[in-house]
C-alpha cells in the first residue's frame, strides 16, 4: 500500500493536467507554461503565455535568463509526442523546478481552453487576478 501511495504522490508531483495548469495561472501562481516544440509549432498555436524553448535547445545559456523561482510545466503536441518528457528531463538536470502536462496542447484544447497563434482556438481564457 505505501508503494501505492508514494507512486500516486510522485505523479502528481511531477505532472499535471490542463485543468490543474488553467487554475494555477488564474490564481496567479509563480508557474510558467513552457512549450517544448520547434518554434513553428509554437507559432501555429500554443498557451497563452506560454515561452518557447524547444527541448533540444535547452541548457545553460538559452536558460540562463529565467526565473528559477517558478515551476515551468512542459508541454508538447500531446500523447502522441515526447517533446515535454524530454524538455521536463532537460529543465530538471538544469536545475529547474518543473512538471509536465498530461495531454499537451491538445488536451488543453480538449478541455475548452483558448490558444494563440496563427491558428489560434477560442475557448476559455487566462485571466490573472493578480
Amino acid at each position: 500500500m505505501n508503494a501505492q501511495i508514494k507512486h500516486y504522490e510522485d505523479k502528481l508531483a511531477y505532472e499535471m493536467d490542463p485543468s490543474d495548469l488553467f487554475a494555477a495561472l488564474n490564481n496567479g501562481e509563480k508557474i510558467i507554461a513552457l512549450d517544448a516544440r520547434k518554434p513553428f509549432g509554437y507559432e501555429a498555436e500554443h498557451i497563452p503565455g506560454a515561452l518557447n524553448i524547444p527541448h533540444r535547445e535547452m541548457n545553460e545559456q538559452t536558460t540562463k535568463h529565467l526565473d528559477r523561482e517558478v515551476v515551468y510545466v512542459t508541454y508538447c503536441d500531446g500523447i502522441g509526442c515526447n517533446a515535454s518528457t524530454k524538455g521536463a528531463l532537460n529543465m530538471a538536470r538544469l536545475g529547474f523546478k518543473v512538471k509536465e502536462l498530461m495531454g499537451g496542447i491538445e488536451w488543453w484544447k480538449f478541455d475548452g481552453y483558448e490558444t494563440e497563434g496563427t491558428k489560434a482556438a477560442t475557448g476559455l481564457k487566462v485571466e490573472c487576478a493578480c
